[in-house]
């Protein structure tokens, strides 16, 4: 849950390009200059270590799921279904509730920090 001090923050222009339940909130920000001397601000690219089976729970997919509906019942967040992306092995999100009966790791609490996770 939010902090009322942090939706505060959020709203202030500039703050961060990314609001706090982002998964790129915490992500370092870059700047590429074009040959012509314009700077271009990027999102760096987060690398993310695998978790171990002690910072996450087997799910199997049942027909109909999808990665928000996975985010709202394990995290109180549809918006959040990122965790379990960042949990498992795919480029797409569909990926993870595509096939019904295969087992997608689930974050425990505290597995993936928000933001950038540097090795």
């Amino acid at each position: 849950m939010l902090e009322p001090y942090e939706n505060a923050f959020d709203a202030i222009p500039g703050a961060h390009p990314y609001p706090r339940t982002s998964r790129y909130h915490d992500a370092e920000i870059g700047i590429h200059r074009r040959p012509d001397g314009t700077e271009v601000r990027y999102t760096k690219r987060r690398l993310l270590p695998p978790l171990d089976e002690q910072e996450t729970q087997g799910h199997t997919v049942a027909a109909g799921e999808r990665p928000d509906l996975l985010g709202q019942r394990y995290f109180g967040d549809p918006g959040q279904w990122w965790q379990i992306a960042d949990a498992n092995p795919v480029l797409d999100p569909r990926e993870l509730t595509d096939e019904p009966g295969h087992v997608v790791d689930i974050p425990l609490s505290g597995g993936f920090p928000r933001g950038d996770r540097r090795v």
